[in-house]
């Protein structure tokens, strides 16, 4: 394994879902080291994982990369049909984010198998690609009151 390799697989261990400064801070040095690639890594994290906390964070850190990373778009994909409510709505999320149409027919595919009480997350993110606006996932009455920042 490369230098590279080994710290990155380091940094990852590091997301644990607690929101610490260590975690943050992993994930900062993880956005130097693997710039556009860290989706891929998350995806990878994400699929080993079987604490939600870890596989929310994961989606969380790759919504930034939705637009223009296909490993985000997968990591989105697969987080709608998580076990964990938190996990699928960080999923829509991402999908939102993204403004992918591509991704509706998928959408529209789990609109029939997630939970009931998920539904409403995936509905909101179709209205929010249709309508060529992020901030509709969160707005979902479009008053313009409500945006959906991502940094």
């Amino acid at each position: 394994m490369t230098d590279k390799l080994e710290k990155i697989n380091e940094l990852i261990q590091k997301i644990d879902g607690s929101g610490s400064d260590s975690e943050w801070d992993a994930i900062e040095e993880l956005r130097r080291i693997c710039g556009d690639q860290l989706p891929q890594y998350l995806l990878d994290y994400f699929q080993r994982s079987s604490q939600w906390k870890v596989r929310v964070t994961c989606v969380y850190h790759a919504i930034r990369y939705a637009r223009r990373n296909e490993f985000a778009i997968t990591l989105g994909k697969v987080a709608i049909k998580d076990k964990s409510k938190i996990v699928r709505y960080r999923g829509c999320m991402l999908l939102a984010y993204s403004l992918r149409k591509d991704v509706i027919p998928f959408l529209r595919q789990a609109l029939k198998e997630v939970p009931l009480n998920s539904r409403e997350d995936v509905i909101a993110t179709i209205d929010a690609i249709e309508n060529e606006n992020h901030h509709f996932f969160v707005d979902r009455n479009h008053s313009g009151k409500v945006t959906l920042n991502i940094n």
